[in-house]
C-alpha cells in the first residue's frame, strides 16, 4: 500500500475540530436551558455509552489511529466491533458525548457548538469516505451495510 500524504484539507479539518473542542470547554454559560433532572442524568448515560463505543473503536484501531481524515499507510478496513455499528464510531462517540454533557449542563451554547461539531464531522467524514473508497475496493459495499453515524 502506498504512503498517503496529508493535504491542506486534513490540516483544516483538524484545526477546525480543535477550535470547536476548545470553544466547547470554555467555562462560561450564556443561556441555560431548563431540563428535567431525570433527563439531565440521562445525559450522563449517553456519555457512558459513547465512551464505550469510542474506547472500543480506539482499541480496534490500535496504533493505526490518526486525527487526520487521510487513511494511514498500511491501514486495514475494519468492519467489525464498533465499526459494525458505525462507519465513524469515534466521531459518533464524540458527538454523543458532547450532546450528553450539553444536556447534563443545560447549556444552549454547548448545544450550538455540538451542532457545529456534527456539521464538521459530517463534512470531514464525507472527505474521509472519498479517500477510503479510493484506498479500499470493498468500502462501497461496507457503506451500504453500515451507517455513517448511529
Amino acid at each position: 500500500m502506498k504512503i498517503n500524504k496529508l493535504s491542506y484539507q486534513d490540516y483544516l479539518f483538524v484545526a477546525l475540530q480543535f477550535l470547536i473542542f476548545a470553544t466547547y470547554f470554555l467555562p462560561f454559560k450564556i443561556v441555560s436551558i431548563d431540563i428535567p433532572e431525570w433527563l439531565r442524568y440521562l445525559g450522563l448515560v449517553v456519555i457512558g455509552l459513547a465512551l464505550i463505543l469510542g474506547t472500543t473503536a480506539l482499541l480496534q484501531l490500535n496504533t493505526k489511529i490518526s486525527p487526520f481524515p487521510t487513511p494511514v499507510s498500511n491501514g486495514k478496513l475494519i468492519r467489525t466491533g464498533a465499526f459494525k455499528v458505525s462507519r465513524h464510531p469515534i466521531y459518533t462517540a464524540l458527538i454523543f458525548s458532547a450532546m450528553g454533557y450539553t444536556i447534563y449542563q443545560e447549556s444552549l451554547l454547548k448545544l450550538l457548538i455540538t451542532l457545529v461539531l456534527l456539521i464538521l464531522f459530517y463534512f470531514k467524514s464525507g472527505y474521509e469516505e472519498k479517500l477510503l473508497g479510493q484506498t479500499f475496493s470493498e468500502y462501497e459495499d461496507y457503506k451500504k451495510k453500515t451507517r455513517r453515524f448511529i
